[in-house]
Protein backbone atom coordinates (compact mmCIF):
# COMPACT_ATOMS: atom_id res chain seq x y z
CA UNK A 1 0.00 0.00 0.00
CA UNK A 2 1.45 3.18 -0.76
CA UNK A 3 1.16 6.38 1.50
CA UNK A 4 0.40 9.61 0.07
CA UNK A 5 1.56 12.88 1.28
CA UNK A 6 1.08 16.33 0.37
CA UNK A 7 3.49 18.35 -2.07
CA UNK A 8 3.56 21.81 -1.08
CA UNK A 9 3.64 24.27 -4.70
CA UNK A 10 7.12 25.98 -5.03
CA UNK A 11 6.86 29.28 -3.54
CA UNK A 12 6.23 32.32 -5.57
CA UNK A 13 8.86 35.08 -5.65
CA UNK A 14 7.70 38.39 -4.05
CA UNK A 15 7.55 40.10 -7.31
CA UNK A 16 5.66 37.49 -8.65
CA UNK A 17 2.81 37.43 -5.56
CA UNK A 18 2.63 41.36 -6.17
CA UNK A 19 1.38 40.89 -9.51
CA UNK A 20 -0.83 38.41 -8.64
CA UNK A 21 -2.12 40.63 -6.24
CA UNK A 22 -2.37 43.26 -8.47
CA UNK A 23 -4.25 41.74 -11.12
CA UNK A 24 -6.43 40.28 -8.89
CA UNK A 25 -7.45 43.62 -7.15
CA UNK A 26 -7.21 45.74 -10.19
CA UNK A 27 -8.27 49.25 -9.20
CA UNK A 28 -9.62 48.20 -5.46
CA UNK A 29 -5.74 48.58 -4.33
CA UNK A 30 -4.52 51.57 -3.35
CA UNK A 31 -0.89 50.67 -3.18
CA UNK A 32 1.14 46.87 -3.74
CA UNK A 33 4.73 47.26 -2.18
CA UNK A 34 7.18 44.38 -2.07
CA UNK A 35 10.05 45.15 0.76
CA UNK A 36 12.52 42.66 2.68
CA UNK A 37 11.26 39.60 0.38
CA UNK A 38 7.62 40.22 2.02
CA UNK A 39 4.04 41.26 -0.12
CA UNK A 40 2.14 44.48 1.45
CA UNK A 41 -1.32 45.62 -0.10
CA UNK A 42 -2.96 48.45 1.16
CA UNK A 43 -7.11 49.29 0.38
CA UNK A 44 -9.12 51.71 1.20
CA UNK A 45 -11.62 50.72 4.04
CA UNK A 46 -15.09 50.99 1.40
CA UNK A 47 -13.16 48.30 -0.41
CA UNK A 48 -11.73 46.33 2.48
CA UNK A 49 -14.34 43.24 2.62
CA UNK A 50 -14.15 43.15 -1.41
CA UNK A 51 -10.54 43.19 -1.38
CA UNK A 52 -10.05 40.83 0.86
CA UNK A 53 -13.09 37.88 -0.61
CA UNK A 54 -10.88 38.34 -3.51
CA UNK A 55 -7.48 37.85 -2.06
CA UNK A 56 -9.43 34.48 -0.74
CA UNK A 57 -11.14 33.36 -4.11
CA UNK A 58 -8.74 34.46 -6.82
CA UNK A 59 -6.85 31.73 -8.68
CA UNK A 60 -3.21 33.60 -8.25
CA UNK A 61 -3.98 34.16 -4.92
CA UNK A 62 -6.20 31.39 -2.80
CA UNK A 63 -4.87 33.25 0.96
CA UNK A 64 -7.18 30.35 2.41
CA UNK A 65 -5.98 31.10 5.92
CA UNK A 66 -6.13 34.82 8.06
CA UNK A 67 -2.70 33.98 10.16
CA UNK A 68 -2.60 37.12 12.43
CA UNK A 69 -4.61 40.18 12.76
CA UNK A 70 -3.60 43.26 14.70
CA UNK A 71 -4.29 47.04 15.00
CA UNK A 72 -1.50 49.91 14.36
CA UNK A 73 -1.33 53.08 15.60
CA UNK A 74 0.66 55.69 13.79
CA UNK A 75 0.09 58.75 15.91
CA UNK A 76 4.15 59.11 16.44
CA UNK A 77 5.50 57.98 13.19
CA UNK A 78 8.56 59.27 12.21
CA UNK A 79 8.69 61.43 14.96
CA UNK A 80 5.33 63.62 13.95
CA UNK A 81 6.14 63.84 10.21
CA UNK A 82 3.44 61.27 9.11
CA UNK A 83 0.01 62.68 8.44
CA UNK A 84 -2.05 60.66 7.23
CA UNK A 85 -4.96 58.43 8.91
CA UNK A 86 -4.25 57.29 12.23
CA UNK A 87 -5.35 53.62 13.03
CA UNK A 88 -4.74 50.69 10.50
CA UNK A 89 -5.54 47.07 10.37
CA UNK A 90 -2.99 45.06 9.61
CA UNK A 91 -3.76 41.00 8.24
CA UNK A 92 -1.66 38.15 7.36
CA UNK A 93 -2.66 35.60 4.92
CA UNK A 94 -1.35 32.18 4.01
CA UNK A 95 -2.23 30.73 1.08
CA UNK A 96 -1.30 26.97 1.77
CA UNK A 97 -1.71 25.63 -1.52
CA UNK A 98 0.08 28.04 -3.47
CA UNK A 99 2.68 28.52 -0.53
CA UNK A 100 2.65 32.41 -0.34
CA UNK A 101 2.04 35.06 2.01
CA UNK A 102 0.75 38.51 1.92
CA UNK A 103 0.11 41.46 4.08
CA UNK A 104 -3.39 42.96 4.03
CA UNK A 105 -3.39 46.70 5.35
CA UNK A 106 -6.12 49.60 6.22
CA UNK A 107 -7.08 52.52 7.52
CA UNK A 108 -9.58 53.54 9.16
CA UNK A 109 -10.69 56.57 7.80
CA UNK A 110 -11.79 58.11 11.00
CA UNK A 111 -9.43 58.75 13.86
CA UNK A 112 -12.17 60.10 16.20
CA UNK A 113 -13.80 56.54 16.21
CA UNK A 114 -11.66 54.41 14.44
CA UNK A 115 -14.07 51.90 12.11
CA UNK A 116 -13.63 49.35 9.37
CA UNK A 117 -15.73 45.80 8.67
CA UNK A 118 -14.68 42.82 10.08
CA UNK A 119 -14.05 40.25 7.65
CA UNK A 120 -14.50 37.74 10.73
CA UNK A 121 -17.11 35.98 7.97
CA UNK A 122 -13.96 35.25 5.61
CA UNK A 123 -11.60 33.85 7.97
CA UNK A 124 -13.50 32.99 11.38
CA UNK A 125 -9.63 33.02 12.67
CA UNK A 126 -10.41 37.05 12.52
CA UNK A 127 -12.57 36.62 15.82
CA UNK A 128 -10.97 36.60 18.48
CA UNK A 129 -7.69 39.08 16.48
CA UNK A 130 -10.50 41.50 15.94
CA UNK A 131 -11.61 41.45 19.76
CA UNK A 132 -7.75 41.72 20.27
CA UNK A 133 -7.67 45.14 18.44
CA UNK A 134 -10.59 46.18 19.38
CA UNK A 135 -9.45 46.00 23.61
CA UNK A 136 -5.96 47.94 22.80
CA UNK A 137 -6.53 50.06 20.05
CA UNK A 138 -10.55 50.70 20.20
CA UNK A 139 -11.21 49.96 16.91
CA UNK A 140 -14.45 48.56 15.88
CA UNK A 141 -14.81 46.07 13.34
CA UNK A 142 -18.61 46.51 11.83
CA UNK A 143 -20.29 43.05 11.23
CA UNK A 144 -18.41 41.45 14.01
CA UNK A 145 -21.23 39.42 16.21
CA UNK A 146 -19.10 39.29 19.22
CA UNK A 147 -17.40 42.54 19.94
CA UNK A 148 -15.85 43.05 23.38
CA UNK A 149 -12.98 43.12 25.48
CA UNK A 150 -10.44 40.00 25.78
CA UNK A 151 -7.27 40.83 27.69
CA UNK A 152 -8.15 43.40 29.81
CA UNK A 153 -10.73 43.66 32.88
CA UNK A 154 -14.90 44.21 32.31
CA UNK A 155 -14.22 47.59 33.79
CA UNK A 156 -11.23 48.88 31.91
CA UNK A 157 -10.98 52.54 31.00
CA UNK A 158 -9.20 53.02 27.58
CA UNK A 159 -7.40 51.01 25.28
CA UNK A 160 -3.88 50.74 26.37
CA UNK A 161 -2.07 50.56 23.05
CA UNK A 162 -2.52 53.61 21.79
CA UNK A 163 0.13 56.18 21.78
CA UNK A 164 -1.56 58.39 23.98
CA UNK A 165 -2.02 56.29 26.65
CA UNK A 166 -0.39 56.19 29.99
CA UNK A 167 2.11 53.77 30.89
CA UNK A 168 0.56 53.69 34.25
CA UNK A 169 -2.93 53.36 33.32
CA UNK A 170 -5.93 55.58 34.38
CA UNK A 171 -6.76 53.65 37.51
CA UNK A 172 -5.33 51.01 39.75
CA UNK A 173 -6.87 48.14 41.19
CA UNK A 174 -5.88 46.74 44.64
CA UNK A 175 -7.87 44.67 47.44
CA UNK A 176 -9.26 46.36 50.22
CA UNK A 177 -9.33 44.35 53.23
CA UNK A 178 -11.90 46.58 55.19
CA UNK A 179 -14.65 46.57 52.50
CA UNK A 180 -13.79 42.87 51.66
CA UNK A 181 -13.63 42.91 47.71
CA UNK A 182 -11.55 44.31 44.72
CA UNK A 183 -12.05 48.19 44.36
CA UNK A 184 -10.57 50.80 41.51
CA UNK A 185 -9.27 53.87 42.33
CA UNK A 186 -6.58 57.08 40.97
CA UNK A 187 -3.25 55.93 40.25
CA UNK A 188 -1.04 56.79 42.67
CA UNK A 189 2.67 55.62 40.77
CA UNK A 190 4.87 58.23 40.81
CA UNK A 191 6.13 58.91 37.22
CA UNK A 192 10.24 58.73 37.47
CA UNK A 193 13.29 58.61 35.24
CA UNK A 194 15.49 56.48 36.03
CA UNK A 195 19.17 57.00 35.28
CA UNK A 196 21.97 54.68 35.28
CA UNK A 197 24.57 55.51 37.54
CA UNK A 198 28.03 56.67 36.09
CA UNK A 199 31.06 55.38 38.16
CA UNK A 200 34.13 58.10 37.62
CA UNK A 201 36.94 56.95 40.46
CA UNK A 202 40.46 57.55 39.29
CA UNK A 203 41.89 54.24 37.72
CA UNK A 204 38.62 52.59 37.38
CA UNK A 205 39.06 49.63 35.12
CA UNK A 206 42.92 48.94 35.16
CA UNK A 207 43.38 46.45 37.72
CA UNK A 208 44.99 48.92 40.34
CA UNK A 209 43.61 49.51 44.22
Amino acid sequence: MQSSSTVLASPATALQIAEAVSAALGDKAKSVQVAFGEVTVVVAAADYLVAARLLRDSAGCRFEQLIDLCGLDYSEYKDGQYDGLRYCVASHLLSVSLNQRVRLKVFCPDDDFPVVDSVNDIWNAANWFEREAFDLYGIVFEGHNDLRRILTDYGFIGHPFRKDFPTTGHVEMRYDPEQKRVIYQPVTIEPREITPRVIREDNYGNGLQ
